[in-house]
């Protein structure tokens, strides 16, 4: 097929209506990627993360069904109402706007192989902007920057979805149980799965409400700090991923909020490896939660699975919190503790914190800036604990850190390159005890020098492995061909 350019326009009526045109080209057939798009994960997976899209409803890939979500249009949130129809399984599909921001949006997406099994994924996009015979002219300066970005950003994640999918392809799907599937990796996490075929479900507490975009029949429902199980069975789960725990970095630290951080680790990871360790039907795997605060700050010093803890309030917690899975292992249950270090997403974390004074020109070297921060991004994360939880020799603690460590100095100086605002102005370390209190000093002032030396040598192989290359792909400035 010959494609025309991105900027073509179509006549149509004497108006000229912008024709978007992309083609992604993947190493696998027609039935794999059809299969992808048509998961129950992968909405979630194709949209940017930069875009902060709240999913509603995602369809299926058949004639009537719609997606429906709410985009940012600037300060306000819309509705998008997405009616799919000319649905040919297996070979194309196309989506069409039936309420939202723009004048008009049909979507058409083809599937085309080649002898050398490689598919591609060719869009074809058809737009009208709100007034257009007044605003069309605008279209190449306002719409056109931001959908290339989109598109460029939906091709990679694919291409490295199918890449983790094809690497455990001969092993067999799993039935999977999730805790904190409603926080920021989890909701991925769980997309990803569906996505690569397993069967996913949710723990709960009772209070948690689910994005309505989930399966609410694959619930289990438990109380967290009692034990009791509210709702479903724990059996017959070949995998159990427990990310649940209050966010150690979103409020100031007081001893109430301590507490909540401790209690909410502790005592739903020992309720649950209780349960589990009686079960009929256990677990083979349980994969927990934990953080590289387990090595306490230790400056420059250059860390891995091997390092001794810390003895600092953080690493005691992550100390406790590893060891409330004993239960669990005691059992004969396969336990991995998930050492994680900093997470790289504009949806929340220390990133989301730091970008507006980045934008602002002011996300120059915090407190001297020699502290190391080990980072990882959202799918390397999520990778991660999907390669683990399918290698059948994996136990025991991993650090889910990029292997490219950097002082925040660094980290400073790249975001800003990665915005193209300036990264110099320094934030001295008492402005930050002032504004955050203990929380500053532990989070930001302090650091970690952490190798993910286990996690390698199991044949892992990193998507992000450059600090530059996470941030341009999750902040939608990557560079285009």
């Amino acid at each position: 097929m010959r494609l025309p350019t991105p900027a073509t326009f179509r006549m149509k009526g004497g108006i000229r209506v912008p024709l978007f045109v992309h083609e992604a080209k993947f190493e696998a057939s027609k039935k794999q990627i059809w299969d992808w798009y048509n998961s129950d994960g992968a909405f979630r997976r194709i949209m940017p993360e930069w875009e902060g899209i709240q999913p509603i409803n995602a369809g299926r890939l058949v004639d009537g069904d719609e997606t429906i979500f709410k985009v940012k249009m600037g300060p306000i949130r819309q509705k998008w109402v997405a009616r799919h129809h000319s649905v040919v399984p297996g070979e194309s599909f196309a989506d069409r706007m039936i309420k939202g921001p723009f004048g008009a949006w049909n979507h058409h997406h083809e599937f085309e192989s080649d002898s050398n099994g490689i598919t591609s994924v060719i869009d074809n996009v058809e737009y009208k902007l709100p007034l257009h015979i007044f605003t069309g002219w605008s279209a190449g300066l306002t719409v056109l920057p931001r959908m290339k970005q989109m598109f460029e950003f939906r091709s990679v994640r694919v291409a490295n979805d199918l890449k983790q999918i094809q690497a455990t392809a001969e092993l067999p799907r799993q039935r999977i149980l999730v805790s904190g599937s409603t926080g920021m990796i989890g909701l991925q996490l769980c997309a990803f799965l569906e996505a690569a075929g397993h069967d996913v479900h949710r723990l709960l507490r009772p209070t948690t409400k689910l994005p309505t975009d989930v399966d609410s029949s694959k619930v289990v429902r438990w109380n967290d700090l009692s034990g009791e199980i509210l709702e479903g069975d724990m059996n017959c789960f070949d995998s159990i991923i427990h990310l649940a725990g209050a966010g150690i970095g979103d409020k100031r630290w007081s001893k109430k909020r301590l507490k909540l951080i401790r209690d909410s680790r502790i005592i739903p990871t020992q309720n649950l490896a209780k349960i589990i360790a009686g079960l009929e039907t256990p677990p083979k795997k349980l994969l927990c939660s934990s953080a590289i605060g387990f090595y306490g700050n230790r400056g420059t010093e250059v860390l891995d699975e091997n390092s001794s803890a810390g003895n600092d309030m953080l690493s005691d917690l992550c100390k406790d919190w590893e060891n409330s899975s004993n239960a669990a292992k005691g059992a004969g249950i396969n336990v991995i503790h998930l050492r994680t270090g900093i997470v790289m997403s504009p949806f929340g974390g220390a990133l989301a914190k730091l970008l507006l004074p980045a934008k602002m020109g002011a996300g120059g070297p915090v407190g001297g800036g020699k502290q190391m921060q080990s980072w990882i991004s959202l799918d390397d994360e999520i990778y991660a604990i999907h390669h683990l939880m399918m290698k059948e020799d994996s136990t025991g603690a991993y650090n889910l850190t990029a292997p490219n460590t950097v002082s925040q100095k660094q980290f400073a100086k790249t975001l800003g390159k990665v915005l193209r605002r300036p990264a110099f102005a320094p934030l001295p370390g008492f402005v930050i005890k002032i504004l955050f209190g203990q929380m500053g000093k532990k989070l930001v002032l302090e650091g970690q020098d952490v190798r993910p030396n286990r996690l390698l040598e199991s044949g892992y192989e990193f998507t992000h492995s450059e600090l530059e290359s996470c941030l341009r792909s999750c902040l939608g400035k990557m560079k285009l061909k």
